[in-house]
């Protein structure tokens, strides 16, 4: 994540000048739900199209904890394990609640999704990292070496726009296969066409040993965006 800030917020040092620069919201998917508590973030929730709000790339930039940010700002407390139906029930629940609009299947990670969106994502104006997402919304990055059902995965959200998403590769070709054969079942059981297919040759591959290796995926078009 620090190489992430270092890196954009040289670029936008180096072109614009000044840390700080002025963005319009043009289209109005781009307004935010709110949802948060920080009078910050709820300033930047009521922006409308045709707005022009200044974009602050200024290092450090917040980390926020997908899991904990949810509960924080939702004010409501996730049933463990995330797998489990309990979870999934109280998830639907309270995106029914909340006119959160998310078409079947309502999986686990759909439901997730949907609300990460609803609390986190579209209150980010200036450039902000969403950390730990849970394993069964990132079935190819490293289980988190502290927090159960967590993986070492961040996204960094800017104008309300994903900029990046990089993870730590999971390297154990055990849990490797199981997290496919799970993705196999959200895929053919329960109707999701975004779940991953079982990759055998990837799996092979991984026995013969991989080492410490990184996903950093920088979504260049969004980033011309914010910049322009």
């Amino acid at each position: 994540m620090t190489l992430t800030e270092e890196l954009l917020s040289g670029m936008v040092l180096a072109i614009k000048g000044s840390y700080k620069i002025p963005y319009t919201f043009l289209h109005s998917e781009d307004a935010g739900h709110g949802g948060s508590d920080e009078d910050d973030s709820k300033k930047e929730a009521e922006t409308k199209k045709g707005e022009t709000v200044i974009v602050d790339f200024t290092p450090p930039w917040p980390r926020y904890n997908m899991i904990d940010t949810l509960e924080e700002r939702g004010k409501f407390k996730i049933p463990r394990p995330l797998d489990s139906v309990e979870c999934n029930e109280l998830l639907s629940k309270k995106c029914e609640e909340l006119n959160v609009e998310c078409g079947d299947p309502r999986t686990t990670a759909r439901l997730l999704d949907k609300l990460t969106d609803h609390f986190i994502e579209s209150t980010l104006v200036s450039p902000a990292f969403i950390t730990c997402h849970p394993v069964l919304m990132s079935p190819l990055a490293k289980y988190h070496r502290s927090r159960p059902e967590l993986t070492e995965r961040f996204e960094l959200f800017c104008c309300r726009k994903e900029l990046c998403n990089a993870y730590t590769e999971l390297n154990n070709p055990k849990v490797q296969r199981e997290r496919f054969l799970q993705q196999i079942k959200e895929k053919y059981e329960k109707g999701d066409s975004e779940a991953m297919e079982y990759d055998k040759d990837f799996c092979e591959a991984m026995e013969y040993g991989l080492p410490p290796t990184v996903l950093f995926f920088f979504i260049i078009p969004y980033t011309i965006i914010c910049l322009h």
